[in-house]
């Protein structure tokens, strides 16, 4: 038996995938409007499975997985697990969830949500009387620790670089400041004198 080949569905994998939506009754029409979240698994140029993964933010979800030769299902849950792990990698996913039930995914530690961890699912997510199963793919909490730390971390750093830039700036000033006298009492120096030496050179002249 051929190992399935996974890709992304196509425009062209319409037909087989109507195929399959119907003969598994999900809502073909809806499944349609969202075909680039779809992954097929293909056989001898022939697409025998799907299943689509959406993502939300950190949250990725499995949903309406679908076969028009079952014998193939567990070969291609396999494939598909392999390219959603690389999927789920790309996109920064901490938490995988899915209300698919086959024992497959329940193997690779899909577990029943209770209540605090059903708080967590996206709201666009919500509706549907089946049960959920979740994967904890990273330490949520612990992330959003880490985060959280690094960007108090962060801020102190920058206040201490603006204490500095500010120290600097007052420096400066003062420099200026102190530099703008001097010239002004050079200046006023030099104009005191060139009086002086006038009325010197005037008082000579009417001797």
């Amino acid at each position: 038996m051929s190992n399935p080949r996974i890709r992304r569905a196509t425009v062209d994998d319409l037909n087989a995938l109507r195929d399959i939506w119907s003969s598994m009754r999900l809502p073909s029409d809806d499944l349609e409007k969202c075909l680039k979240e779809f992954q097929v698994a293909e056989v001898d140029g022939h697409v025998i499975g799907a299943i689509g993964i959406r993502f939300s933010g950190r949250y990725a979800l499995l949903h309406s997985e679908g076969y028009s030769d079952f014998s193939y299902a567990d070969a291609a849950r396999q494939a598909f697990w392999d390219r959603i792990q690389t999927l789920a990698a790309n996109h920064g996913v901490f938490r995988i969830w899915t209300r698919e039930n086959s024992p497959f995914w329940l193997r690779w530690g899909f577990q029943p949500t209770d209540a605090a961890t059903l708080a967590r699912l996206p709201e666009t997510w919500h509706g549907g009387d089946d049960p959920w199963f979740t994967l904890q793919l990273k330490d949520e909490d612990a992330v959003a620790d880490a985060l959280e730390k690094k960007f108090a971390g962060f801020m102190d750093t920058e206040k201490e670089q603006s204490a500095r830039v500010s120290g600097h700036a007052k420096t400066l000033n003062i420099i200026i400041t102190i530099t703008g006298f001097l010239i002004f009492a050079v200046c006023i120096g030099v104009i005191i004198y060139w009086i002086a030496h006038g009325r010197l050179a005037m008082l000579q002249n009417g001797q």
